[in-house]
């Protein structure tokens, strides 16, 4: 019975969808106007853990995850490279796919952009000025009248009170209240004629929190199942799709809701005023793409997660210790067995809010299994419940000989050198460059391993 944590609730409640069988889930994805950074990486990761342990439970899964492929960072960045703004959004999308296929990431069933449904917003809006929850300023913008929707504040637990008194507040000139939010930003002349729509309040283009309500519902319906992303989007993002979208609809918005935890690094909060801000390409130049995902799932997805060079490190000799047990076995193909103890612990760990640490040491214990008994069928296993994480489906002897990628470690063209070398000397019995050579290849990571016969493999520590 899977249970997940209800941000709204601040409490895990038992899950049971609309429909019996299906889950509508949508997911607050990027606004492309730079590379993804690990924040991002972990909102990828965790969002399709979710989806492949839903469909893995027997649900069939509608995910959605959005790109919001204008806004004033987007607008001007195109200008200041001297781009369009479809071409900016273009390069920065394909860059997004890259590094999401990299780390495992499945493609959701849409991919909305938000370009593409103005007119859908366009039709939410009318109907929140219809239903006295929209105004027009004396610039012409048109902005949301918070104090109007009845429990506003209810899912990041702030009074209205307490917002007005937050950093967070935006003032514009011509709003009713200082926490009034823009639905329809009116054009202004300086701005690319690709940045603006026709509309009913005249010439603009949509506020960034209707993009989401708008799609969700088109894409969903105006009442679905689960709403996820970043802990960072819980104020005022997802609290003001709720006031969006419950006052246009009249009905609940969605069910559950679930934030991924923060990324810090060094146990500072990632941000670029800091210099601790990494994109998810700079972190795979010196890391496996495989431990990196490992690395985010060993965490459970609301906690924070602390990015380090040492923990990436701890993350990539865990994962050789998974492919490690299985270089020496054939794992059968074959449907899990839930009835066995190890699986059915992984299965509990999975239904308890995603509890991937508790999940992963169940594959240790697995892993340990396969060590002591050589069990084609217990290897069958660990790699059909680690594929279910998006982990261990490559073939063991290539991870285990991957370059890291790391500077001054050894290709496999050098490690093989040095073993011939190494060889050479065995057999003219200067056991002392013998030990030398391997000592140098341990030094760099790497570990030989003499077989009966003669032969020597290799893999990385």
């Amino acid at each position: 019975m899977l249970k997940i944590h209800n941000t709204l609730l601040r409490d895990k409640q038992v899950f049971a969808p609309i429909e019996p069988g299906l889950v509508r889930m949508y997911v607050c994805g990027m606004t492309v106007y730079d590379y993804c950074h690990l924040g991002h990486a972990r909102v990828l990761v965790v969002f399709d853990l979710v989806a492949r342990w839903l469909r893995a439970s027997g649900y069939r899964v509608v995910y959605v995850r959005n790109i919001t492929d204008i806004d004033d960072k987007i607008i001007k960045r195109a200008g200041d490279n001297g781009e369009s703004i479809q071409a900016l959004t273009d390069r920065y999308i394909e860059a997004m796919h890259q590094d999401a296929e990299a780390l495992g990431v499945q493609a959701p069933d849409h991919e909305p952009r938000a370009t593409q449904h103005v007119p859908a917003m366009l039709r939410l809006i009318g109907a929140l000025e219809k239903n006295g929850y929209a105004y027009v300023t004396a610039n012409r913008d048109v902005c949301y009248s918070v104090r109007k929707f009845e429990g506003y504040g209810r899912l990041s637990g702030k009074s209205l009170e307490d917002l007005r008194a937050g950093e967070r507040v935006d003032v514009m000139e011509g709003k009713h209240d200082p926490l009034d939010f823009v639905l329809w930003k009116h054009a202004r002349t300086d701005e690319p004629e690709e940045a603006k729509w026709a509309s009913p309040w005249g010439s603009g283009r949509p506020g960034w929190h209707i993009e989401c309500s708008a799609m969700s519902s088109v894409l969903l319906g105006p009442h679905f199942d689960i709403h996820g992303g970043g802990q960072d989007l819980q104020f005022p993002h997802h609290e003001n799709e709720i006031a969006q979208s419950e006052g246009a609809h009249g009905c609940r918005f969605v069910n559950y809701w679930m934030h991924n935890g923060f990324v810090r690094v060094d146990d500072e909060k990632m941000s670029k005023s800091l210099g601790n801000f990494f994109t998810i390409r700079e972190v795979l130049k010196q890391y496996d793409a495989e431990v990196v995902r490992f690395f985010i799932l060993r965490a459970h997805y609301r906690s924070p997660l602390n990015y380090s060079d040492v923990h990436l490190d701890d993350a990539r000799v865990a994962l050789t210790r998974l492919y490690t047990a299985l270089k020496g076995v054939t794992p059968e193909s074959a449907e899990i067995n839930w009835s066995v103890p190890l699986a059915a612990k992984f299965r509990e760990a999975m239904d308890d809010d995603f509890n991937t640490p508790e999940a992963i040491a169940a594959l240790f214990e697995l892993a340990n299994e396969v060590n002591r008994t050589q069990s084609s069928r217990a290897g069958g296993q660990l790699k059909a419940l680690a594929g279910i994480l998006g982990l261990l489906q490559r073939d063991p002897v290539a991870f285990l000989q991957a370059v890291p990628g790391r500077e001054g470690a050894f290709d496999p063209a050098a490690i093989e050198a040095h073993i011939l070398a190494r060889n050479a000397a065995k057999k003219l019995k200067d056991f002392a460059e013998a030990d030398r050579i391997r000592a140098e290849l341990q030094a760099g990571g790497i570990i030989l391993e003499d077989k009966p016969g003669g032969a020597t493999e290799w893999r990385r520590a």
